[in-house]
């Protein structure tokens, strides 16, 4: 059961709100058309259910709001806009990424493949699908955590006859099961065809709430359609004739050389035509709503003169206020004070509020049609309310905040799912190994750098060696990636901050950092010895000490573009602050270390040991006065702050949140 009540859009400047006041409700076992022209509000109706947006009201999905629901996605399956993703993953990999964010079995996702009728299309990327298939997709995407209520905004757009007819069958399957529907449309016919109850609203309010047989038969009413250049004679003639038949019929004036005939049929419009001389150009049946627009984008505008004063479908046409429907009205204003419990009793639906997966779509099939099983109510209800009434209604309810984003339920398969779906790591791997190897060989020319320089290919000139400013892409690209193609938020166009995600992006980050240093190396060393003999490698030296010094550069630029990313929410920007580092924070750390301490530092290790909660054995002070002369030395120094510089400001960024009202 989905329950909206009193959804009110913050206002905008001098304009009124583009949802105000709304009320309805969106049933199990139903399918419900959200309808409305373009700009009435329809997607901002959807967004302020989702608390995607501030505004007013609140909904209940079986009984409880959005934000009190433990795993959000696992209750929605939630279409809104585009697609989300890199163009240049694959579908199987984006939906897999998807399962791990919704803690679903990755299996999942070729089930889903199956269901929307794209597993041929598994390893195709994501920018080769046409605009059905993506339709197709983010259905599939919808689907993924196997919710009871979905909320879909415009999913039949750019679709197909065969194809829409082939997604309301879907829709009503998922129905059938116990789950709640609920879409957004501007086409009258397609509501009528695809839902069992149709609300339909203007301008961000409520116009009717009906059973769709009940919208039918009002709103879409069978019409003649003519096209002649002598409208105004023509529907002259008709009306004379109709009132001197005592017939009801309806003209309306489309455009300047179209009307609609209502009540009438092709034969009698003919006829009269004929006998009366008037040329028509096309002459045909037509069932559509009735407040359709001309060719010259004018809304349509009745003939006065053709009004037939006997009209017997007036008492069918006229709006009626349905008496459960204002009672149900006014139970939508007291649920807000209700507790959650009483609504999810309300909502007919057995079993607690989570739903083991499998329960809904386990048993769809990928070809089938599906039947009608749209329960509804069977009373028509066409509700007008008065603007001043729902200014005062709306003003009581409680203004909603912004919903908080919840990070991937199984973060560190997320993670390892975006790094691996696409080739920018081999790529970036193989264009680190190739500079690397090509400046390790001009150091060991020259031979003016020490041993240690030249297999880090670090000259004098460049601020970072190679394997580290790839190790800084690779980092920026954690959460880089994540604002351009957002994929746990893509309504909002950010990712959640959660402590679970940072470390799965820190420790993936740092791990490959690691792996493409240590080949690096390697390749350097073979490149060396293969131009220069072993002699440049010959020299001896410690290898512990630069081996961490190199683990501690690595790790360090990979975790400062991970959280300059995070903080600026962009590749770009950090890299920048990664290059930052070597060039603006080293010359300011050596400057403030320039010149004698006062006072020595001996004994620093014994301290610390002593301070310590769990106190390590003497033999590993060497190991942290290593680490202590790794952190003193310029470039450490300067990793250290820039980190923690960084991370405070990613633990701002986070724990600032607004109310929006």
């Amino acid at each position: 059961m989905l329950q909206a009540i009193g959804l009110t859009s913050t206002p905008r400047r001098d304009l009124p709100p583009a949802v105000d006041d709304l009320t309805f409700e969106a049933r199990p076992g139903c399918v419900t058309a959200l309808l409305g022209e373009p700009g009435s509000g329809k997607t901002t109706a959807l967004r302020l259910m989702l608390e995607l947006e501030p505004g007013r009201g609140v909904a209940y999905f079986r009984g409880r709001p959005l934000h009190q629901v433990p795993h959000p996605g696992r209750e929605v399956g939630v279409l809104l806009g585009d697609v989300p993703g890199n163009p240049s993953r694959t579908v199987r990999n984006q939906l897999r990424m998807l399962c791990a964010a919704a803690g679903v079995p990755a299996a999942r996702a070729d089930t889903m493949l199956e269901v929307v009728g794209i597993a041929g299309l598994r390893d195709h990327r994501l920018g080769s699908l046409s605009r059905a298939m993506e339709r197709r997709f983010a259905l599939a995407a919808a689907l993924l955590a196997d919710p009871c209520t979905l909320l879909l905004d415009e999913p039949a757009a750019d679709l197909s006859p065969r194809e829409r007819g082939w997604l309301y069958g879907l829709l009503r399957r998922h129905a059938s099961l116990g789950g709640a529907v609920l879409f957004t449309t501007d086409d009258a016919k397609e509501a009528a065809r695809g839902a069992d109850r149709v609300v339909s609203i203007e301008a961000g309010r409520l116009v009717a709430d009906q059973d769709a047989a009940d919208f039918a038969r009002i709103r879409l009413r069978p019409r003649v359609a003519v096209r002649t250049p002598h409208a105004a004679r023509l529907a002259d003639v008709l009306g004379r004739e109709a009132r001197a038949a005592q017939r009801a019929v309806e003209i309306v004036a489309e455009s300047g050389t179209r009307l609609s005939v209502y009540g009438s049929n092709c034969a009698e419009v003919g006829e009269a035509a004929f006998r009366n001389g008037v040329l028509v150009h096309q002459l045909a049946d037509e069932t559509g709503d009735c407040g359709d627009v001309g060719e010259a984008g004018t809304p349509a505008r009745p003939v006065p003169q053709a009004r037939t004063e006997a009209r017997a479908t007036d008492a069918r046409a006229e709006v009626r206020i349905d008496a459960r429907a204002e009672s149900r009205r006014e139970a939508g204003q007291q649920a807000g004070q209700q507790a959650a419990p009483e609504a999810h009793a309300a909502s007919g639906f057995p079993g607690g509020p989570e739903l083991p997966a499998g329960s809904w779509a386990g048993t769809w099939s990928a070809t089938g049609t599906g039947t009608d099983q749209g329960g509804g109510d069977a009373h028509a209800a066409l509700v007008d309310v008065p603007p001043a009434l729902g200014h005062t209604r709306g003003a009581g309810l409680v203004a909603s905040t912004v919903r908080k984003v919840g990070g991937p339920l199984r973060p560190l398969r997320y993670e390892l799912l975006r790094v691996f779906g696409t080739a920018t790591p081999w790529l970036t791997a193989a264009v680190v190994i190739t500079v690397s190897a090509i400046t390790a060989v001009l150091l060991a020319r020259t031979g003016a750098e020490p041993r240690d320089r030249m297999l880090a290919a670090w000259p004098e000139l460049l601020p970072l060696p190679p394997a580290a400013l790839g190790a800084g892409l690779l980092g920026a690209l954690a959460f880089g990636e994540e604002y351009r193609y957002p994929a746990l938020a893509a309504a909002r166009g950010t990712v959640p901050r959660r402590l679970g995600l940072l470390i799965a992006k820190l420790g993936v980050c740092s791990a490959l950092a690691l792996l493409i240093g240590a080949v690096a190396l390697l390749a350097d060393a073979c490149a060396v010895g293969l131009v220069f003999g072993a002699a440049p490698l010959r020299s001896p030296a410690p290898w512990i000490v630069p081996a961490a010094s190199w683990a501690g550069l690595l790790t360090g630029c990979a975790w400062a573009g991970v959280l300059a990313s995070a903080v600026f929410r962009s590749t770009a920007a950090g890299l920048a602050a990664v290059l930052a580092v070597p060039v603006a924070v080293v010359p300011l750390v050596r400057k403030a270390l320039a010149g004698p301490s006062a006072y020595p530092v001996d004994g620093i290790v014994s301290r610390l040991r002593g301070m310590s909660a769990a106190h390590w054995p003497p033999e590993a002070d060497r190991f942290v006065l290593g680490v202590l002369r790794m952190m003193a030395q310029p470039v450490g120094t300067a990793l250290v702050l820039s980190l923690i510089v960084l991370l405070c400001a990613y633990g701002f960024t986070g724990l600032r949140s607004r109310v929006r009202w």
